[in-house]
């Protein structure tokens, strides 16, 4: 973590992907629900500076699952631990079971919020995404907005206008398979029109 703001310099925008390792509740205030689990300190204590110094220095930030799930918590937000247990929402994590083409594939429809980015990107307002996650957003970090909800009601997309000029948080993964998905590929050049922005310093 005390290397992030010499590496903030380097680069003109960070991805915050995926893990199969949860945030540690306890940034949450929470104790451990499920010691089976696996979590990661380490990449709590990395994340969550790149996603404060990002925020400070205006990178742009793209966050997919796990990362989705680390900004809010880095910003002041809380988690349901299982979600499926939560009592209200279904359950959104894949079979392990099954080939990850299957695990990976379109499970559920995500609402997006109306005259908002995403929806335009999807030409509607409504896509099919994939889900594999056990947790998901329970108090939404101050600064955040909802993007997205799953039909369950369930955050799934999250951006925050007021604290940075681009960031952008899914809870699906659209990086699986994303050149055969339009709604993957705006996701991803959104992104990439953020980072040559700040690359050329507009």
């Amino acid at each position: 973590p005390a290397d992030v703001p010499a590496l903030l310099q380097a680069v003109d925008g960070v991805l915050l992907t995926g893990s199969p390792a949860n945030v540690h509740p306890s940034h949450y205030g929470q104790a451990v629900a499920n010691p089976a689990l696996p979590l990661d300190p380490a990449r709590d204590a990395q994340t969550f500076a790149l996603i404060r110094g990002a925020l400070a220095a205006g990178v742009p930030i793209l966050g997919i699952c796990r990362g989705f799930q680390e900004m809010n918590v880095a910003l002041g937000g809380s988690l349901h631990q299982a979600v499926h247990q939560a009592g209200t929402f279904a359950d959104h994590r894949e079979d392990e079971r099954l080939p990850l083409a299957r695990q990976y594939a379109l499970a559920h429809p995500v609402r997006f919020a109306p005259g908002t980015a995403m929806a335009a990107w999807a030409g509607g307002e409504t896509a099919m995404v994939n889900s594999l996650h056990g947790q998901g957003i329970k108090t939404l970090a101050k600064g955040l907005e909802p993007l997205a909800h799953a039909e369950d009601g369930l955050i799934e997309a999250i951006h925050a206008p007021a604290l940075s000029p681009f960031l952008l948080a899914v809870q699906w993964h659209p990086e699986w398979k994303a050149s055969e998905n339009s709604h993957s590929i705006k996701i991803f050049e959104a992104f990439g029109d953020a980072c040559r922005a700040r690359l050329s310093g507009v």
